[in-house]
């Protein structure tokens, strides 16, 4: 039986909480942890490579790429993109399964780039609100 590799994203420091609880739970439910293997950069283990190439190769292998998008952009490389827009746009340059959640907050409240990179998103995607970890973790089951 195959695998199934969830790639869970987004901003660092930003919904921590969120994604360690998908983590595991997607790898500790007896039924979802025979189906779905998760990955999270927290589980990753320190390495000497570039981080864009570290989640550029997770991204490739893995075949959902779930992304939680909330109010944050997260820091810029000297091109002014976020790791978080990297891997969602490495996403769609592999055809890879797309799941997009948003924190239920106010546009306005949103960082300029994130409120792109969710216009962005819904070009290709459905997204999907939440506003608690528990909401999340329902609508993710």
């Amino acid at each position: 039986m195959k695998t199934i590799k969830v790639f869970i994203s987004s901003v660092q420091g930003e919904f921590a909480d969120e994604r360690k609880m998908l983590y595991d739970y997607l790898s500790s439910d007896s039924l979802l942890s025979r189906f779905f293997e998760p990955f999270i950069f927290e589980k990753l283990p320190a390495v000497s490579r570039k981080a864009n190439n570290v989640f550029s190769k997770e991204v490739e292998n893995t075949d959902i790429y779930l992304g939680l998008f909330g109010k944050e952009y997260g820091s810029q490389d000297t091109k002014g993109v976020s790791p978080t827009d990297y891997e969602f746009n490495a996403a769609l340059k592999f055809d890879k399964t797309v799941l997009v959640f948003l924190s239920d907050c106010l546009l306005k409240d949103r960082h300029l780039k994130m409120q792109k990179l969710i216009k962005k998103a819904e070009q290709f995607v459905v997204r999907k609100t939440f506003n608690s970890l528990v909401e999340l973790k329902s609508t993710v089951y």
